[in-house]
């Protein structure tokens, strides 16, 4: 047979080859220079609520908050006016500004079995924030701590402001945000080390009896330099995320902590995904979110933005570990929790626990008034039992 030449090869192409060129193997990878497939975006059929439950519950407890912070004050004005004043119950739900006393009888109760008589509230609201982190990540921070709250609103503030606000470099936020877990670290080891009996002995004295009250105290008598402080922390949380959160709080480093171990997680299925990255960038937190299968870290706070800035249908849930679905045996499907879910989950924890204190009579500190009107005028005379 002889040699085909080019010119016929031209004239007459391979079966199925309209240009007359050597056909394509399909089965070869694709160039790495190779341009990535553009996915096909399936929007969401719903429009997403996320932000309207947690504004609205945020909302929720910053009003009790401040109704618990107005009762409190005029209970402490009842007694440091000798009983001249409109008189109103003390609210025991202040004690949920009390985190280390929650700390102290949290540790009572787990040496001795016994609820303690002093800053009882402070023990079951701790445990109640702390479960919440065990269940949906650090919830607590950006669901129901007025701080929180407040830190989000100024962040907030700051980038309608300014356009934007300023990330800090890696090299210097991985430092700072270790700070909040020395704070932490440091709390940690001087109640660990404490006996039952100087658990009991601190809540005990007349330090321990009125601490709300010094800490209402201490800011309702700020000298020149708490004044400096407040400003300065309120300054860098316009300009920076979150920056109080993020670095400083030893309470939120025990909520992102305990999150670790929660089952639900934000999870981003990679076959619904865009890859438009407007998840990564609405994350308070700074996380890659747009990169990874699951958020792991201790920073997410199941703020739920991500899911809100993202336009595609199932890319992002908030969720349990997929499971195996029923109808197939090669689907998998994950256990969604939506915002409604999230909010009836919180009510439930934070309720139940206040519910069973005030059930079995462990909610409320019961001292006589005489003590009180000797204490509380003169709360700001007594020292910390150690010193």
């Amino acid at each position: 047979m002889s040699p085909v030449s080019e010119t016929e090869l031209l004239q007459h192409p391979l079966p199925g080859d309209s240009s007359g060129l050597p056909p394509i193997d399909d089965r070869k990878s694709p160039s790495p220079t190779a341009r990535r497939p553009v996915k096909k975006l399936i929007r969401r059929q719903f429009q997403d609520r996320s932000q309207w439950f947690r504004h609205g519950v945020q909302a929720a407890f910053a009003m009790l908050n401040l109704w618990l912070g107005i009762q409190f004050i005029l209970w402490a004005r009842y007694y440091e006016s000798a009983g001249r004043t409109l008189y109103v119950s003390r609210p025991a739900g202040v004690e949920g500004w009390l985190p280390i006393a929650g700390m102290m009888n949290t540790k009572f109760l787990v040496e001795t079995r016994s609820i303690p008589q002093i800053h009882p509230a402070a023990m079951f609201l701790f445990l109640a924030f702390l479960l919440s982190s065990l269940l949906l990540k650090k919830a607590f921070c950006s669901w129901l701590c007025p701080i929180g709250t407040l830190s989000e609103l100024l962040w907030n503030t700051g980038q309608k402001l300014l356009g934007k606000n300023v990330q800090l470099p890696k090299w210097l936020d991985v430092p700072l945000r270790s700070l909040k877990y020395v704070l932490l670290g440091f709390f940690a080891y001087v109640i660990g080390t404490m006996s039952a009996a100087a658990l009991a002995d601190f809540l005990h004295s007349p330090y321990g009896l009125v601490a709300d009250v010094k800490m209402l105290n201490f800011f309702r008598n700020l000298g020149e330099t708490g004044m400096i402080v407040i400003a300065l922390l309120l300054a860098l949380s316009l300009l920076i995320r979150n920056f109080w959160c993020r670095y400083l709080c030893p309470y939120g480093a025990l909520m992102g902590l305990a999150s670790l171990l929660s089952p639900t997680k934000i999870r981003r299925d990679a076959a619904a995904c865009i890859d438009c990255g407007k998840c990564a960038r609405a994350c308070p937190a700074n996380l890659n979110v747009d990169r990874l299968v699951q958020v792991r870290s201790a920073e997410c706070a199941a703020c739920m933005e991500c899911i809100a800035a993202c336009p595609a249908q199932n890319a992002l849930q908030f969720s349990l570990p997929p499971r195996r679905a029923v109808e197939t045996k090669d689907r998998w499907r994950n256990l969604v929790l939506t915002p409604m879910t999230v909010t009836i989950v919180l009510a439930c924890m934070f309720f139940g626990f206040v519910g069973y204190a005030k059930a079995t009579g462990h909610w409320k500190t019961n001292l006589p008034r005489s003590l009180y009107l000797e204490l509380v005028p003169n709360a700001n005379n007594l020292s910390h039992p150690g010193m």
